[in-house]
């Protein structure tokens, strides 16, 4: 079990967007692993690369109550969105910070696999928002960047 160190903002590389994963062999296994046993360790239901210091396209979500297993996601692409949910989001890497955030209720979603064969999956609910959130990762985004500018500046000072 490999836990990796979380980091946290304002740590350059939460900002950065990541670089599309090419190599599907075994140091691909080894950051997946490591950044499961790393959501696992933490509690929360989703967890992206940089976040643990690998400016990678590579996600795993585990949403409690859900019919999936924990799903890993190598270059994972939205690319339908339907519906809206305004939901309470809350971010490892901005530890201490809550805000409601405005996203879709369900989204269709290309990915590869580990052994890199790609595939779509349409998914719904809290599953949704947390591949959205994910994925805004391995863009630089951090959730509170969706907020309003007037929103930010008073959570940073209630901080």
């Amino acid at each position: 079990m490999a836990v990796r160190e979380i980091l946290t903002d304002p740590n350059p590389i939460l900002h950065e967007p990541c670089k599309a994963i090419d190599d599907f062999g075994h140091g691909l296994a080894q950051l997946s692993q490591d950044l499961c046993d790393t959501l696992a360790d933490s509690g929360a239901i989703g967890l992206s690369a940089p976040q643990i210091g690998r400016a990678e396209r590579l996600i795993a979500v585990h949403v409690p109550d859900d019919e999936r297993e924990l799903c890993i996601y190598a270059n994972p692409e939205i690319i339908k969105r339907r519906g809206f949910a305004i939901i309470e989001e809350s971010c490892l890497s901005v530890p201490g910070v809550e805000a409601s955030v405005m996203r879709a209720a369900q989204v269709l979603v290309r990915y590869q696999d580990l052994a890199g064969e790609t595939k779509e999956e349409e998914v719904s609910g809290l599953h949704a928002v947390c591949v959205q959130h994910e994925t805004d990762h391995l863009e630089g985004k951090l959730f509170v960047d969706r907020l309003s500018w007037w929103r930010r500046r008073r959570l940073r000072k209630a901080a």
